[in-house]
């Protein structure tokens, strides 16, 4: 612990929400404010926090050295127990974590300003808004890390202050005109949007971020300038935006560097992902195509039928993640067609969860079909490689959009749920000839490569996202200093 005569380092607290695709990224930005020397205490439920340190072989309160900084976890009990039959309803749920959320997250921070590494700082993701109110009331400058599309960001701070006309129960099928973004279809906006979606809940928990904007300092986006350039423009007359992604992909290091503890640190929730890079290895270059939908989608069985015949009569080499369901869906397993597996043997390899980054990086990989969540739609772009997009709801509906029409790397593979379709063996073996050979697969690899360059220099010393990271911090520190807490450049941790 660091003594009352010692000075303590910039300390920020970073809450989120206990789902695979709010961890990533609020962890990603994390070790990156540690890399800056800030002191980053990284909290999350204990539901989850089980699973991360499992995963990761965490130690709960043991700083890891990160940079010229420390991370360190901190994880918390929601109240309920894991076995708690109310967790499968989501609603239930974020109620329950916001009224144990509010009362914990009070205390840790008094804790530590008893402990003398007092809090400088806090930033949440917006499935825990209320994270924003707690910093009010303990005057503390918070900021938000938005996990979408700044276009999706756009799309909800419209609708919640009524600046544009979008789709209702009286005009359900209107386009939506958002001032520098392209023209969105009824079916094309963030379907918890829709008065009919049965996840509006979700919808509404976003708004709540939203209306609660005055009181961060300032929204991160997981994002580049390069990428969402006119829109991040357009929406910083609003409030302050800083993009500093894409936080999966670590700044260059020097060569001599090697690896550091911290990097063995991720935000996955499952213990071990299967070893396909060796299979990967295997393979010619641009010759698998990689399924995955993320680890919240869910297809039906009469999908993953489709999907599976359109493999064998398409006869490309795959690489499919085919994940059982989260155990608070109470769903069984997904099954192949019978002799699916050996009829594929040698050429297609499915295994329960992957390293995603990793496969995508790899040159084997051809095209991903996808599910477009944030996450997965930043990590293809960055790595050069074409999108079949399949979207599920959420923002996913809207990234297929841009994936397909605006960015020009996808083709479109379905338009959602709501679409109530199953997208037939046919089309998606169409589909898979069409984004891997011939003019069309070259020109959306074209694509692909150019986002991928613009990507690595947004992360390139120097590039936009390193620059507005390191003015954050800069934000953090001044305002520290307004607040009265005293720091040096160079401290090192002292033992309790």
């Amino acid at each position: 612990m660091v003594s009352e005569s010692e000075t303590a380092p910039i300390h920020a607290l970073l809450v989120s929400f206990p789902g695979q695709g709010h961890i990533n990224p609020l962890l990603r930005l994390g070790k990156r404010l540690a890399s800056k020397g800030l002191f980053v205490t990284f909290t999350t439920p204990e539901n989850a926090g089980k699973d991360l340190r499992n995963a990761n072989h965490i130690v709960s309160d043991k700083p890891i050295p990160v940079g010229d900084g420390f991370l360190r976890f901190e994880f918390f009990e929601d109240g309920w127990k894991e076995d708690d039959s109310r967790r499968k309803n989501l609603s239930e749920y974020l109620a329950q974590l916001e009224l144990v959320g509010k009362q914990v997250i009070s205390q840790m921070i008094h804790k530590y300003n008893d402990s003398h590494q007092p809090v400088s700082c806090v930033i949440n993701n917006a499935f825990v808004p209320w994270v924003c109110d707690v910093a009010s009331e303990l005057n503390l400058p918070c900021a938000v890390l938005w996990v979408q599309s700044c276009a999706v960001f756009s799309a909800y701070y419209h609708f919640f202050h009524k600046l544009v006309p979008f789709p209702s129960d009286s005009d359900p099928h209107i386009d939506v005109h958002l001032p520098s973004l392209p023209v969105l279809k009824h079916d094309e906006i963030p379907s918890f949007l829709h008065s009919h979606s049965p996840y509006r809940f979700i919808g509404e928990l976003i708004l709540e971020q939203i209306k609660k904007l005055t009181s961060p300092f300032c929204v991160l986006m997981d994002t580049f300038e390069e990428l969402e350039k006119d829109y991040i423009k357009y929406m910083s007359k609003f409030c302050v935006i800083r993009s500093v992604g894409p936080l999966f992909k670590n700044p260059a290091k020097p060569e001599d560097s090697g690896r550091s503890e911290s990097d063995e640190i991720r935000g996955d929730l499952c213990v071990k992902a299967d070893d396909c890079i060796e299979w990967l290895n295997s393979k010619p270059s641009g010759s698998v195509v990689y399924i995955s939908f993320g680890s919240v989608v869910f297809l039906p069985q009469e999908q993953v039928d489709e999907i599976a015949y359109a493999l064998l009569d398409s006869a490309v080499s795959f690489l499919w993640v085919l994940k059982p369901p989260h155990r608070s869906l109470g769903l069984p397993s997904q099954v192949l067609p019978g002799g699916f597996l050996e009829k594929t043997m040698g050429r297609g390899k499915v295994v329960q969860w992957s390293p995603q980054e990793e496969v995508l990086a790899h040159p084997s990989v051809s095209c991903f079909v996808t599910h477009c969540g944030w996450n997965s739609s930043l990590e293809t772009l960055t790595c050069g490689v074409p999108v079949l997009a399949f979207p599920a709801w959420g923002d996913q509906i809207t990234n297929a959009k841009f994936l397909v029409d605006v960015f020009g790397v996808g083709i479109r593979l379905g338009r959602g749920q709501d679409q109530n379709k199953v997208i037939t063996r046919d089309e998606v073996t169409r589909c898979l000839e069409d984004a891997t050979v011939g003019p069309k697969a070259q020109e959306l690899k074209n694509n692909s490569l150019r986002w991928k360059a613009a990507a690595e220099a947004a992360i390139a010393d120097g590039g936009s996202s390193i620059r507005n990271l390191e003015a954050f911090v800069e934000d953090v520190k001044r305002m520290a200093c307004r607040v009265g807490v005293r720091t040096i450049e160079d401290h090192s941790l002292g033992t309790s």
